[in-house]
């Protein structure tokens, strides 16, 4: 009787498992994506700099999967025109951070302050202090191995990305740009951009009022954003401008990097990477450059799965250039 259960139930188990198994290989042959979550991870947040009394103290998300070794560390820095986002990650299947997770690397999420309540030099010492933090601590805080601190960034985070290029010590093993940019003179942002101006029109009081969330979009709109964001005029004073654009920073020295961009992007011109290679070309700087044909500004969640999933992929083996995996 038992036996007879048993044997039932056994070739019940198998074909079971034999179906899921042929279900798994016809979605594997298909190249459909398998979006995985990153199960049981935790984070721990530190303060990296201390601002108290003027203002609130910057903290970074320190992202890990269980164990105690020491990985490879991916810094993130969020977007937002460096006038609005914060460091909060999604964990959604098959997002960024699991990626990296599963992948083995931790992951450390920063903050820095937004403009206008300060200006460009001001973020950028931000960005050196929070990367010095990771670097100082990398072992026995972040558990991270200091020779593998790797650096990548959405969008204004892009252009924090490209930034840390030239712009910290050590420089990192190699970046990761995703729709970000190198220039920030060039009449996409120093002139009215047309894409927005096809929105009603944003006034000077309503951009400025207390709590608006309307400062990009005037800004933009009017070509302001680096006079906002320098307190100086790009046509007049250029050269001021020269130590905050990547792309006239390009050396020998600068690490391998990434860049992914959109040809659609109607917010970050593709051909501001089509720039940043160029230059990375013409200075001999290993790279690559993922062009996503009629993508837009960012992924989005259900309609750009297979695309996210392809140039995560692609993201995972530049990395792995440059990782160094302990046996």
């Amino acid at each position: 009787m038992i036996s007879s259960y048993v044997s039932r139930n056994g070739l019940a188990l198998w074909s079971r498992c034999k179906s899921t198994a042929l279900i798994l290989l016809f979605v594997l042959c298909l190249g459909v994506p398998i979006l995985v979550r990153a199960q049981g991870s935790n984070m721990k947040t530190f303060t990296y700099k201390i601002l108290a009394p003027k203002g609130e103290d910057l903290k970074l998300d320190v992202h890990r999967l269980p164990g105690d070794d020491i990985r490879p560390g991916a810094i993130f820095i969020h977007g937002g025109a460096l006038m609005g986002g914060d460091r909060k990650m999604s964990s959604r299947p098959g997002s960024l951070l699991p990626t990296l997770l599963n992948a083995g690397y931790a992951v450390v999420s920063i903050d820095y302050r937004l403009a206008p309540n300060v200006k460009l030099p001001v973020i950028i010492e931000d960005l050196r202090d929070a990367y010095s933090w990771v670097h100082q601590n990398s072992l026995k805080l972040c558990r991270i191995d200091p020779k593998q601190i790797f650096v990548m960034g959405q969008s204004a985070g892009g252009y924090l990305t490209q930034m840390t290029g030239f712009c910290v010590e050590p420089r990192p093993q190699a970046l990761v740009s995703f729709w970000g940019y190198g220039d920030i003179t060039s009449a996409w942002y120093s002139r009215p951009d047309p894409f927005y101006r096809q929105q009603p029109l944003v006034t000077k009081e309503e951009a400025e009022a207390p709590g608006s969330r309307k400062l990009y979009l005037y800004c933009r709109q009017q070509g302001l954003w680096p006079k906002v964001l320098m307190g100086l005029d790009p046509d007049s004073e250029p050269r001021s401008f020269d130590p905050y654009c990547p792309v006239r920073n390009v050396t020998k020295k600068y690490p391998p990097i990434m860049l992914v961009h959109g040809t659609q992007d109607t917010d970050v011109p593709y051909e501001l990477s089509v720039q940043m290679d160029q230059e990375l070309t013409a200075k001999k700087v290993p790279h690559e450059f993922v062009t996503i044909t009629n993508g837009i500004h960012g992924f989005r969640s259900k309609v750009d799965a297979e695309i996210e999933a392809s140039t995560y992929k692609k993201m995972l083996e530049f990395l792995d250039k440059y990782r160094t995996r302990k046996e």
